[in-house]
């Protein structure tokens, strides 16, 4: 977003290292990899080899508009790019497509981390800024510094392919956590759920709903680059554009299952809850009924009036103690002929 001023500010968190612009620069012969200033890349832009121009971080709003000045980048995109809650997007401006992503890595404990990525695909050249370090492109580079794969016999547009298709590779490894973590809350529903167990299924539903905020409007992202109205992307590239809108539907599909899992699990602690209530109920029930008629035979024996039948027998207080038995007995054997314990 801008200022008062015009100015460029970012709405992320500030972080503690600065903005580094890592450029990669290649053809099916040769490549070059180095660390740049903004005004170096105007040169590496008008060669004739592919150029991938990596920003790391957004929070610097001067670097980041002297790249967009140098790339010929609106400035309402570079309001999107500054904008880290942004929703996963895609324009076309003609000269370059921008699309912002997010991009997802587990966390460890559990859940995942989300970060925005931006890719502006121009003519020759792919620029990404990342919100914070760390990405999923490691296998990207590796290829084309050894030459494996055909990354470096193609153009801008397989490249910008090759990031998106590893940015939706990385939710499957978001969605295989998932996966254990339901796994795990399902056998614990089973064996011997309490109140963590409850606040582990309202923990998971409420990632998988974060989750399914960055799938769903990605599958439209792919869907709309697949139908390829960009002039900027090649037929023989939306061939593998599609098989990126195959694995974007199956992560959604894929969520969608789990949000569904999540549910029936909630579910089923509720039953299992309301169940064990029901068990003690039963018991206090049972033995509530026993002891009223106990209770109603004391009470009457227990009436403090001077002539009352069988209170000269010696043997009276006994008699009654065993008819309190017998009544009791023959309760317990009638609640276990219905099958009521």
């Amino acid at each position: 977003m801008r200022g008062g001023q015009g100015m460029l500010i970012s709405t992320g968190d500030t972080p503690a290292h600065s903005v580094t612009i890592t450029v990669i620069d290649y053809d099916g012969s040769r490549i070059d990899e180095r660390t740049c200033r903004p005004e170096d890349l105007r040169a590496l832009i008008a060669r004739p080899t592919v150029t991938w121009i990596d920003v790391d971080g957004v929070h610097d709003a001067g670097i980041i508009e002297a790249v967009g000045d140098v790339a010929g980048i609106h400035p309402l995109t570079l309001e999107d790019i500054a904008n880290t809650r942004q929703r996963p997007k895609i324009e076309d401006y003609g000269n370059y497509l921008y699309v912002a992503v997010r991009m997802l890595s587990p966390d460890g404990a559990g859940a995942f981390q989300s970060k925005q990525m931006s890719l502006v695909l121009g003519t020759g050249y792919v620029i990404s800024f990342q919100e914070r370090p760390g990405d999923v492109f490691s296998r990207i580079r590796e290829h084309l510094r050894t030459g494996a794969g055909r990354i470096r016999n193609e153009g801008a547009d397989y490249l910008f392919y090759s990031l998106l298709d590893a940015i939706v590779d990385g939710y499957f490894t978001v969605i295989e956590e998932f996966g254990e973590r339901i796994e795990a809350v399902e056998e614990e529903v089973v064996a011997d759920p309490d109140h963590e167990t409850l606040q582990a299924i309202y923990a998971l539903k409420r990632s998988l709903i974060a989750l399914r905020r960055s799938v769903w409007p990605l599958r439209d992202v792919v869907a709309e680059l697949e139908r390829g109205d960009s002039s900027l992307i090649r037929t023989s590239t939306l061939v593998y554009l599609r098989d990126v809108y195959d694995h974007a539907i199956q992560v959604a599909e894929t969520v969608e299952t789990y949000r569904d899992t999540a549910s029936g699990t909630l579910d089923v602690y509720l039953s299992s809850q309301s169940s064990r209530m029901n068990e003690i109920m039963k018991v206090l029930t049972i033995i509530a009924t026993i002891f009223i008629p106990l209770t109603f035979i004391a009470g009457v024996y227990g009436m403090n009036f001077a002539y009352m039948p069988e209170l000269g027998y010696s043997w009276g207080y006994p008699v009654t103690l065993a008819l309190m038995a017998v009544v009791a007995g023959i309760m317990l054997f009638y609640f276990k002929r219905k099958g009521w314990f």
